[in-house]
């Protein structure tokens, strides 16, 4: 990021991601879905990788965001998830101030850089951020 970009409050510099660490092994199990969802949002991503199940943050998490998973190669997103469910407004509003405040307790938790899809992202290596995240995701699928 450059001067005026560190003024003006733009994306964030952080370390890259070690190509040995647990991380780069989980997302280069997903790396063609993250890759392709990567290259359909113009937004920030930050994706939390796991066992099985990676939790992709897009836009300005706590503030803005939306939220995606990937899962058995696919790309799930949460919105139209909770839509299909039949969630009415006010519970998406709950859920949605659930994911805000989980994400707000991972602030201190390292995060790391690193390219797919000539786009650089963000990866929080937090089990408890992605357990408290899919938690929520398992309260919509009931």
């Amino acid at each position: 990021m450059g001067f005026l970009g560190k003024i003006f409050g733009g994306e964030k510099e952080y370390p890259s991601l070690a190509a040995s660490s647990q991380a780069a092994k989980r997302l280069e199990e997903i790396r063609e879905p993250l890759a392709s969802l990567a290259s359909k949002v113009s937004d920030p991503i930050e994706v939390i990788p796991g066992d099985g199940t990676a939790y992709v943050f897009i836009g300005k998490p706590p503030k803005q965001f939306g939220i995606a998973w990937i899962q058995e190669g696919k790309v799930h997103n949460f919105k139209k998830f909770v839509e299909e469910k039949g969630v009415p407004l006010p519970r998406f509003q709950v859920l949605s101030d659930k994911l805000r405040q989980a994400y707000e307790r991972s602030q201190e938790v390292g995060r790391y850089s690193m390219t797919v899809a000539n786009r650089k992202i963000t990866v929080t290596p937090s089990d408890s951020l992605g357990q408290e995240v899919g938690q929520i995701i398992r309260e919509v699928a009931g």
